[in-house]
C-alpha cells in the first residue's frame, strides 16, 4: 500500500483515527508521518535500555516514601560482582548471572507487568512428539492444582482434579500400549 499523502513511498504507518464517530483509516510512509507528527519518538528509537530503564522507574519510584525519598535501608548489591541496585536501574544490565537472584525480588513485578502475569514458560511442544507431552503436562499442572485444593481443604474440588489425573494417567498408558 502506498503512502496517502505523498504517493510516492510505501506506507509504513497504518492507524485507524476517530474524530467525531467517524472513523478514517491512514497509511503514511514514515517520512510524512514525522511531517505530520504521528511519530514524535526520538531519531534513534527506544533501545531495550530505555525500555527496561522506564519500567524499572515506575517500580522503584513506586518504592520509596511519601516524602519522595528512597528507603534509609541499606542498598541491596549482589553478592558476587558487587554491583548495586541503583547501578542496575541505571544501566538496565546485569554485573554477572547472581545479580538476576540477588535482584529478583525487584524484577517480579516488572516482569508480571510485561507478561500479563504470567510467571512461568510454557514453550512449544513438537507437532510430532506433542500429544504424549501435553498430557504430561496437564497432568503436572493438575497435581499442583491439587496440592493447592488440599492445602485449602477444598476436597470435594481435590477428588475432581484427582479423578482427572487417574484418568489422563490411563489414557497416556493406554497409548504407550
Amino acid at each position: 500500500m502506498e503512502c496517502q499523502e505523498c504517493h510516492q513511498r510505501p506506507a509504513a504507518l497504518h492507524f485507524t483515527q476517530v474524530i467525531n464517530g467517524n472513523k478514517t483509516e491512514v497509511y503514511v510512509c514514515e517520512v510524512c508521518a514525522k511531517e505530520k507528527g504521528y511519530m514524535t519518538y526520538p531519531e534513534e528509537g527506544y533501545s531495550l535500555h530505555h525500555l527496561l530503564s522506564g519500567l524499572l522507574n515506575t517500580t522503584f519510584e513506586s518504592k520509596q516514601n511519601p516524602s519522595g525519598s528512597p528507603h534509609t535501608k541499606e542498598e541491596v548489591s549482589c553478592p558476587q560482582c558487587d554491583m548495586p541496585l541503583s547501578e542496575f536501574k541505571r544501566i538496565g544490565k546485569f554485573g554477572c548471572s547472581t545479580c538476576y537472584e540477588t535482584f529478583s525480588d525487584h524484577l517480579d513485578p516488572i516482569f508480571r507487568r510485561v507478561h500479563s502475569g504470567n510467571m512461568t514458560h510454557h514453550g512449544k511442544i513438537p507437532a510430532r512428539a506433542g500429544g504424549n507431552i501435553r498430557v504430561q503436562k496437564q497432568v503436572e499442572e493438575y497435581k499442583e492444582e491439587l496440592q493447592r485444593l488440599i492445602k485449602n481443604e477444598a476436597f470435594e474440588d481435590a477428588a475432581r482434579v484427582r479423578d482427572k489425573i487417574k484418568e489422563l494417567e490411563q489414557q497416556t498408558r493406554g497409548d504407550d500400549k
